[in-house]
């Protein structure tokens, strides 16, 4: 035991010590220089807070990440839900069709959105010639924008998290629920989705921590009408060389981003004992 036990920590050692070294370092170093200021321990982050454009600007991330990540939820969960009791021929092509769009960078599923919603867009030229409307819509550089294609990026990967946990729900479970007079809706709500929480919860980490983090798609979808942190961090970095305010910034996004995987890793817990 101990020498497997001395071969599973030498084995582990380099990959830890890269996350430290490459990670855990240089995160400790931003957020330690935050609180460096002259004017104060804490003034970086009271001067943040004391501004109402930031404010809105945290405010704003944080309900583009929240709708995206409901959004995602729906729509992933039908998908895997019909690919999880697909025969498996074809379930193996509707998960290769599901997440296609992950063959493509993140610049250019925005390129695409772009070419849609734009005002000679396909989606404007659409209307017109339906006569829905009679001149092009504003949809581009608006936060409706930014959310479509925040769940269009997003939902492949809620669709991957779903999948396997859907495929190992027996439907014996199911039938039994329905046998003894559970409704759908019931069954859904008390069977189906407390066993699907670890996909649930696994899935909505990775799109509320990608969509809070996303620089690409709200800097070409939203423009500087719809700017959020990521966008005001690269401002403050590259543009103005505020590097303390970029490093308070920065800061801000990792403290929200560890207290949701907390608070989900909580939530789980509380839905379902067995989900973590």
């Amino acid at each position: 035991m101990p020498l497997k036990g001395a071969a599973g920590w030498a084995l582990s050692a380099p990959a830890t010590l890269a996350v430290i070294g490459f990670l855990l370092v240089p995160i400790g170093i931003v957020i330690a220089g935050t609180f460096m200021d002259p004017r104060g321990i804490f003034a970086p982050y009271i001067s943040y807070f004391n501004s109402g454009f930031r404010t809105t600007v945290l405010f704003r991330t944080l309900q583009i990440a929240a709708l995206t990540t409901i959004i995602s939820l729906v729509f992933g969960f039908m998908t895997a839900y019909v690919v999880s009791r697909a025969p498996a021929r074809l379930r193996s092509l509707l998960i290769i069709a599901a997440v296609f769009p992950l063959l493509t960078g993140v610049v250019v599923r925005a390129f695409a959105w772009l070419i849609i919603l734009g005002r000679n867009g396909i989606l404007n030229n659409t209307l017109i010639a339906l006569g829905l409307t009679n001149e092009p819509l504003e949809m581009l550089y608006t936060q409706g924008a930014v959310i479509v294609g925040m769940v269009y990026l997003f939902v492949p990967l809620m669709v991957l998290s779903l999948v396997g946990v859907l495929e190992n729900i027996p439907r014996d479970v199911l039938q039994a629920s329905s046998s003894l007079g559970a409704s759908p809706v019931a069954t859904f709500w008390q069977v189906l989705l407390p066993l699907a929480v670890p996909g649930l919860i696994v899935g909505a980490v990775l799109v509320f921590t990608g969509s809070f983090t996303a620089y690409a798609t709200p800097q070409l979808l939203g423009g500087e009408r719809q700017t959020v942190l990521a966008t005001l961090l690269h401002q403050r970095a590259m543009v103005s060389f505020d590097w303390v305010g970029a490093s308070t910034i920065a800061a801000i996004m990792t403290v929200i981003t560890i207290s949701v995987v907390l608070v989900m890793t909580n939530l789980a817990r509380r839905i379902n004992p067995m989900a973590t």
